[in-house]
């Protein structure tokens, strides 16, 4: 009587829910404060006070302006104030009909994989580690395959021979998330530049291009005075895809966008995008945040913290031992187990009340993620905590 696929879905949630949720009933044992809940990327910072007053400034007009239905590829002033903010930002001269605003950058990814979908042979390439829900927005959502890419543990960049061994004529896009969710890699100019490249000649054997989907929700959040590389400048066929949960805090909101670029057969592709979001339901994004996503285009939140906490807990874990690749932007460490078997790891981890998700969940087993988007006071008092872990390895 039921779609068997999606009850199983839904018995089950992802791994990442499940421990926050196991977080949610100890907490509710000892105390929040006693957990150490290191398993969802929730942002912990406030949003920018420009938020609040565009909230309160917009809630005072006309109730139907404010609470009405836009258009389904959401409201041209709306569309036209981002296109002008990323034209400021990165020199280019895209225009409000390229936009596609979205609940979140999970329903723009998911709509791109829905509209370039054309048959159950089409696949789409994604490097490990990758967001798990990845699987499920092409395999489930789309109908399509998911080819992996292995990881490169030593830093996380792209492995080419595994990619050119994996591109094919079925493959419709790759998939890269930089900064990345679950290392914190951001790709550097000469990755993004071979991976250009590579994709140039391919599309060109194959006649026909292949699409790079570029998942840019942590694009404000790097470190170092090192900026992330803005993808579509890169490589013209470039689906991005945003949300403001992370630059703005305002995860709860679901507020994003596809960026369509304009390249041969626009037309159709911006069509199938509009369509896709039709299909899966995603049209006319929540009318107040479209406009206060407009209003607030220019600011991000006070991102210090996560600079703050990426240091503490990145010289402690390796001070005890830990294995680890410095992230440069998101909100994660990618540590490397203390055993081989990751979820036997983050069981025991358990013990001390430290929540931490598995590695494998992200196709890189025996790592783990700590998600640091928490107070400060937080990572302090569970580094000894990690410490004790690490001694029952010695």
């Amino acid at each position: 009587m039921l779609n068997q696929t999606v009850l199983a879905l839904g018995k089950k949630r992802s791994t990442i829910r499940e421990i926050f949720e196991y977080g949610n009933r100890r907490a509710a044992e000892v105390g929040r404060e006693n957990i150490f809940d290191f398993s969802l990327g929730n942002p912990n910072v406030p949003a920018p006070d420009a938020v609040r007053q565009a909230i309160l400034d917009i809630a005072g007009q006309d109730p139907v302006a404010v609470h009405g239905y836009t258009s389904a590829q959401g409201a041209p002033a709306c569309r036209k104030a981002i296109a002008d903010n990323l034209n400021v930002r990165f020199g280019t001269h895209y225009t409000a009909d390229q936009l596609y605003l979205t609940v979140g950058a999970a329903a723009s990814i998911s709509i791109c994989f829905k509209a370039l979908t054309e048959t159950p042979d089409d696949e789409f390439i994604v490097f490990a580690p990758f967001f798990p829900e990845y699987t499920v927005f092409i395999e489930q959502g789309a109908g399509a395959k998911c080819v992996i890419v292995p990881p490169q543990p030593k830093d996380f960049q792209i492995d080419f021979a595994a990619l050119e061994e994996r591109l094919n004529e079925h493959t419709k896009a790759v998939v890269i998330n930089s900064p990345n969710n679950p290392c914190g890699v951001v790709y550097s100019d000469e990755t993004i530049a071979r991976l250009a490249g590579l994709l140039n000649s391919k599309s060109a054997e194959y006649g026909r291009p292949i699409y790079l989907i570029s998942d840019e929700p942590y694009r404000e959040i790097v470190y170092d005075g090192r900026p992330a590389p803005f993808i579509a400048r890169a490589y013209p066929h470039t689906l991005v895809c945003y949300s403001y949960s992370k630059s703005l805090s305002l995860p709860g909101e679901r507020i994003g966008y596809v960026l369509v670029p304009d390249v041969p057969g626009f037309d159709d592709l911006y069509a199938a995008i509009c369509g896709a979001g039709r299909v899966l339901g995603y049209v006319c994004a929540p009318s107040l945040f479209q406009q206060v996503a407009a209003r607030c285009a220019g600011e991000t939140a006070d991102l210090s913290v996560y600079a703050e906490n990426r240091k503490l807990l990145f010289e402690g874990l390796i001070a005890m031992g830990y294995s680890c690749v410095k992230p440069d932007g998101a909100f994660y460490l990618f540590p490397r187990t203390l055993e081989p078997d990751d979820r036997a790891f983050c069981e025991r981890a358990k013990k001390y009340d430290l929540l931490l998700v598995p590695g494998t969940d992200f196709g890189a087993p025996g790592h783990m993620r700590i998600s640091y988007c928490v107070q400060t006071d937080t990572i302090r008092r569970a580094l000894p905590l990690f410490e004790k872990l690490a001694a029952e390895y010695k």
